[in-house]
């Protein structure tokens, strides 16, 4: 059974009149999770795309290069981009529960965040209400300052992205801290361990691009401290 159908069977679920914030009341075991990820990342990237005041065709593009949508299921998609977009309930309401719904798994919520940094800087700009929207969201994630920090260093564009923010280092820490610090933000990013933590495998390609920053901000500040004679 595809995501698809899996989250349609969730939508028909839903009692009549019932906000679309309390499916995820709904989705605990690690199948569920997984489809509740997926429901999460479009429903709090439709909330954030009302938040700058449009949609645009890059964040839909967006959505596309994480979440693989048959041409069969694109409709199912869309229902749920609108059902969120136009729901009563606030994006903090949706962001409680889908923080619930992963409480048992900090890195899970972690990986969320990123996708909606993805959605966010879609269009090549970073909106300061997106900025807002997003901080507010890791809050409810219990998300430090420093893991935003490194988030948005690896995807917000900068004339020269700082390397310690992006492995949620400091330039007070040893090589050795640093190099450990670097290992596990790559064993973090490998689609098996993603897999266990019930991300579905398209968003796994969001970890193809993490990697890219993180083996780069690695490099930097090897030939920093280690300058090759």
């Amino acid at each position: 059974m595809s995501v698809w159908t899996r989250i349609s069977n969730a939508l028909a679920a839903l009692a009549a009149g019932e906000s679309l914030s309390a499916i995820f009341e709904h989705l605990r075991t690690p199948p569920e999770r997984r489809v509740g990820f997926t429901i999460a990342v479009i429903a709090l990237g439709a909330k954030m795309a009302k938040a700058d005041g449009h949609v645009t065709r890059a964040e839909v593009a967006a959505f596309r290069e994480v979440f693989t949508i048959p041409p069969q299921d694109e409709a199912q998609a869309a229902r749920l981009f609108n059902l969120a977009r136009q729901d009563v309930a606030g994006f903090e309401d949706y962001a409680r529960k889908i923080a619930a719904m992963f409480d048992d798994n900090h890195t899970t919520l972690y990986d969320l965040m990123e996708g909606l940094f993805h959605i966010a800087m879609a269009d090549g700009r970073y909106h300061p209400l997106e900025e807002k929207y997003l901080m507010r969201v890791a809050k409810a994630f219990k998300i430090t300052e420093q893991e935003f920090r490194c988030l948005r260093a690896r995807f917000v564009p900068d004339a020269k992205p700082d390397p310690y923010a992006v492995l949620e280092a400091s330039p007070d820490m040893s090589m050795a801290e640093i190099r450990k610090r670097w290992r596990q933000l790559v064993k973090d990013s490998h689609p098996d361990n993603m897999a266990a933590r019930g991300v579905p495998h398209e968003a796994v390609k969001l970890a193809e691009r993490r990697l890219i920053r993180i083996n780069a901000a690695w490099e930097d500040i090897l030939s920093e401290r280690e300058p090759v004679a």
